[in-house]
């Protein structure tokens, strides 16, 4: 059974991430388990003078909490009346992160869906804070749905790689389930102005191969020195409905989340992008 979790902030960008994947394994046994950590929504209320007053506010945020989640479920359940999905639901008084990071570990979470940005929707930017550190910290694949993104099969992948990373071998079974599922076309995308590969990148490349034998896999090398511009006209010529790229040190990915400042993010998507967290489980 694919295991998702999805952390919510109750917002509508919450909630079209929602639906993005109860559409997106509509096909396959599946449990979700939607969350909501609300410890920095507790700390953050300035009246708070006394423990007493603490503690009491808290309890009411956690009885909104679970009414939140409530409607969210009668929602899930008009919408997507789905025999192959079981729903559970969690308040919990924690931080998003080491929340999430339990709950992956705790429930053997396959992948995390979010949206991109949540209650502040500051359109100015490509990611919210809390899904930035999701992006960057969190122990499992990362799905991210940008505002107002409707669900469509992602047919057409972009997978860009300098092909210098032991990739998970957990992981390319969950991508290659999906392009299984949907039979996806995947480019790989290498951005480099050497045409030759060291002999580490083609084993690496060879390993792709091996973990994704059904899916259809074209192999592209551009010389191009800002990586974010390459990505973007790539996805904007051709069609492109996903994007799936590695967190680890030294990736391309480190290369435009690891910014001093969100709004310095150069990489505008409108479609679902999917991160492999190339990080340690415990």
């Amino acid at each position: 059974m694919r295991k998702i979790l999805i952390p919510t902030d109750f917002s509508e960008n919450a909630m079209n991430a929602i639906r993005y994947a109860v559409e997106l394994f509509k096909y396959e046994k599946s449990e979700f388990l939607i969350f909501h950590a609300y410890a920095d929504e507790v700390y953050d209320h300035n009246t708070l003078s006394s423990r007493k007053m603490l503690e009491e506010f808290k309890k009411e945020v956690h009885e909104k909490s679970d009414e939140e989640l409530t409607k969210i479920l009668s929602v899930l359940h008009k919408v997507s009346p789905n025999p192959r999905h079981e729903y559970k639901t969690l308040s919990v008084f924690g931080t998003l992160i080491d929340e999430a990071n339990d709950l992956v570990d705790q429930e053997n979470i396959d992948i995390l869906i979010m949206a991109t940005r949540g209650k502040t929707d500051d359109r100015k930017i490509t990611f919210g804070s809390n899904t930035l550190q999701v992006l960057k910290y969190v122990k499992s694949p990362v799905l991210a749905i940008p505002e107002d993104c409707t669900y469509h099969q992602p047919k057409n992948i972009l997978f860009p790689t300098d092909y210098m990373l032991p990739y998970k071998r957990r992981e390319l079974k969950l991508l290659s389930t999906l392009t299984k599922s949907f039979r996806s076309s995947i480019n790989f995308l290498h951005i480099s102005k050497y045409k030759k590969l060291s002999l580490r990148q083609e084993d690496n490349k060879a390993f792709l191969k091996e973990c994704l034998p059904d899916a259809d896999l074209s192999f592209h090398t551009i010389d191009e020195t800002d990586i974010t511009a390459a990505i973007n006209q790539y996805i904007e010529k051709n069609g492109i409905n996903m994007l799936v790229m590695i967190n680890s040190r030294h990736s391309y990915l480190e290369c435009v989340l690891y910014q001093s400042t969100i709004d310095k993010i150069g990489l505008h998507i409108k479609i679902p992008f999917l991160t492999m967290q190339n990080l340690q489980r415990n």
